[in-house]
C-alpha cells in the first residue's frame, strides 16, 4: 500500500510501515480521507492530532527528512528536518522534490489517502 500526501496542490507518495499503526490508520483511510491541520514545530517538523488513538509501538528514533510518525498515540507528525524521540514510525515520502517548500513555514492542512500500491 501507498500512502498520498496533499498539501495545497502538491501531492507526494509514501511508502508506509508495516505495523498495527499503519493497518489502523488504512482503515480510517480506507472510508474517508483523513484531513489533518497541522502545525509548524521546532523549525523542524509539521504535527497535527488525527483525532483517535493508533496502536503505538515507540522506538527511540532519529527522523529525516521525509519520515511520517505518529507521536503520544494519536499525533501524526511529518518531519522536513531531523529530530531524536521515541515514536512510531509510519512512512517516508518516496521523492522528496518540493517536501519542504510544500511545508513552508506556516500551518498546514494535509490530506491523507491511500491506495494499493
Amino acid at each position: 500500500m501507498k500512502l498520498h500526501v496533499q498539501i495545497g496542490d502538491r501531492s507526494f507518495a509514501a511508502t508506509l510501515e508495516d505495523n498495527a499503526a499503519v493497518r489502523e490508520w488504512i482503515e480510517m483511510m480506507q472510508k474517508a480521507p483523513v484531513t489533518i491541520e497541522m502545525r509548524d514545530y521546532s523549525g523542524f517538523e509539521k504535527v497535527g492530532a488525527l483525532g483517535k488513538s493508533l496502536s503505538a509501538d515507540d522506538r527511540q528514533t532519529t527522523t529525516a527528512p521525509g519520515d511520517i510518525v505518529l507521536y503520544n498515540g494519536n499525533q501524526i507528525v511529518m518531519f522536513y528536518g531531523s529530530n531524536s524521540w521515541s515514536y512510531t514510525r509510519l512512512g517516508h515520502i518516496d521523492d522528496l522534490t518540493g517536501w519542504t517548500d510544500a511545508l513552508g513555514n506556516n500551518n498546514i492542512t494535509a490530506v491523507f489517502t491511500v491506495a494499493e500500491s
